[in-house]
Order: C-alpha cells, then sequence, then structure tokens
C-alpha cells in the first residue's frame, strides 16, 4: 500500500513544488514507485515534469468531477519509476464546484483508492492555499511534509498550517501526521537563515529534516527544461541536497 504524502504550505513561494518533484525524482531513483498528484490550479509540477495541462486528455479535473478512471489519467515523466497525475486547465473551477458537493472533503481519497497498491508514495502538491483542494489533499493523506522557506514570516504560516492539521486530525482524517518540516532556500551566509533555522529546530526538534535545501541557481534553472534536478544536472548543490534528502526520509520510514 502506498503512503500518500500531502507537500502543503499556504504560503507561496516556498519551494513546495520544487521539493515535491526533486524529492519525489530522488525517491524514483533509488528504485520507489512514486506517482505525483498535481493539485494546484497553477499547475506547477505538471509543466516542471515537461507536461503541457492544456494538453492533458484526462487530468485531475476530470478524476475528481468527471468520473474519470485515475489509472486512465497517469501521464509518464522522463523517469521510469516517477508518474503524474496533471493538473488541467478545467482544474481553476474545480474549488468552486466542490463547494456544493456531499462529502466534498472525500473527492481525492476515493480517487486515490484504486491507485494505492501500484506504489511506494503518492505525493499531493497543494495550492498555497487552504481551500477545497488541499483540504481534499490533507484528507487523503497519511503524512504531511512543510517546505518551509527560510525567512522571517515562515512560522507565521506554519502555525496556520499546523491549526487546520489539527482540525482536519479531529474531524477528516485521524491517522494524517506531520511527518517533517523541509528548511528551502536556505543561506548560511544569511544570519536570517541560520536565525530561522534554529527556531524552527528548537520547537520542533525531531520533525525538522537535518538536510537543508539551499538557494540554488540549477535547481531553479531544471523546471523551465521540464526536468527534476537530478537529470538537468545532479552534480549541482540542489539535486545533491535532494537526494540526501531522499535519504533521510527513507531512513526515517526505517526506523518508525
Amino acid at each position: 500500500m502506498a503512503e500518500i504524502v500531502s507537500f502543503s504550505n499556504q504560503k507561496g513561494g516556498v519551494g513546495k513544488t520544487t521539493s515535491t518533484l526533486n524529492l519525489s525524482a530522488s525517491l524514483a531513483a533509488a528504485d520507489k514507485s512514486c506517482l505525483i498528484v498535481d493539485c494546484d490550479p497553477q499547475g506547477n509540477a505538471t509543466t516542471g515534469l515537461g507536461l503541457d495541462p492544456s494538453s492533458i486528455e484526462t487530468g485531475l479535473y476530470d478524476v475528481l468531477l468527471g468520473g474519470a478512471d485515475p489509472r486512465q489519467s497517469v501521464c509518464k515523466t522522463p523517469l521510469p519509476r516517477l508518474s503524474i497525475i496533471c493538473a488541467d486547465t478545467d482544474l481553476v473551477g474545480a474549488e468552486v464546484e466542490i463547494t456544493s458537493l456531499d462529502e466534498r472533503e472525500h473527492l481525492l481519497s476515493r480517487a486515490l483508492s484504486p491507485l494505492s497498491g501500484d506504489y511506494d508514495f503518492i505525493f499531493l502538491d497543494c495550492p498555497p492555499s487552504l481551500g477545497f483542494l488541499t483540504l481534499n489533499a490533507l484528507t487523503a493523506a497519511d503524512s504531511l511534509l512543510v517546505p518551509l522557506q527560510c525567512e522571517y514570516y515562515a512560522l507565521e504560516g506554519l502555525t496556520h498550517l499546523l491549526e487546520t492539521l489539527a482540525a482536519v486530525k479531529r474531524s477528516l482524517n485521524r491517522r494524517i501526521e506531520l511527518s517533517g518540516i523541509i528548511l528551502t532556500m536556505y543561506d548560511a551566509r544569511n544570519n536570517l537563515s541560520l536565525q530561522v533555522e534554529q527556531e524552527v529546530r528548537d520547537h520542533f526538534r525531531q520533525k525538522v529534516f537535518k538536510t537543508v535545501i539551499p538557494r540554488n541557481v540549477r535547481l531553479s534553472e531544471a523546471p523551465s527544461h521540464g526536468l527534476p534536478a537530478l537529470l538537468y544536472d545532479i552534480r549541482s548543490k540542489g539535486a545533491q541536497s535532494y537526494l540526501s534528502l531522499a535519504q533521510e526520509f527513507l531512513d526515517r520510514r526505517k526506523k518508525s
């Protein structure tokens, strides 16, 4: 059975999609079968793997609201053990349509059920908001990973997210747990990065991954080429950091 992992942070620009793409790609390179579900109408995970949302025949909208078979919506990527259910252009209107449905928080959970035996990990790339698409992802997930940018307002956004997580755990999904916090856009030359890192580690302790993700030009360039960083430039600091993160991610699961 796949572990379903939601990448969520309602603050935009924190490296959420970058982390989704590159952690899953690094795990796929380690021979773990992974599926990304692009839950963000912006479709950055889709384009970051070289796919065009406007050309997708069956995307997440069709799976959630059109009754499409989720297996028929899975697309291949440049890595053999990494697949994706894309965000199609119709997903923009999904938030409004979901509002009027019964059991609207469980649409994604039901849609993913037929796929759970096909993968080791299913990663949900959420929008930078706490709307119904993100709520569906938290309701479907076994665990939550939070990419956290090493900047001043980072902890404020994290507080709101954890309040939402607690509410989801109480009323919709008792099994979900905070799996870890990933420090992103880290600059060791910047005192603010060091201060944010120390504060987060003091407060959340073992929940924070030891591996930090640096600011890295090659990491930023890779999505424009439709590739994860390890295929774009495996020697770059960004690619190497995500490979280290993948190993730490797997090591944690061996211990639990």
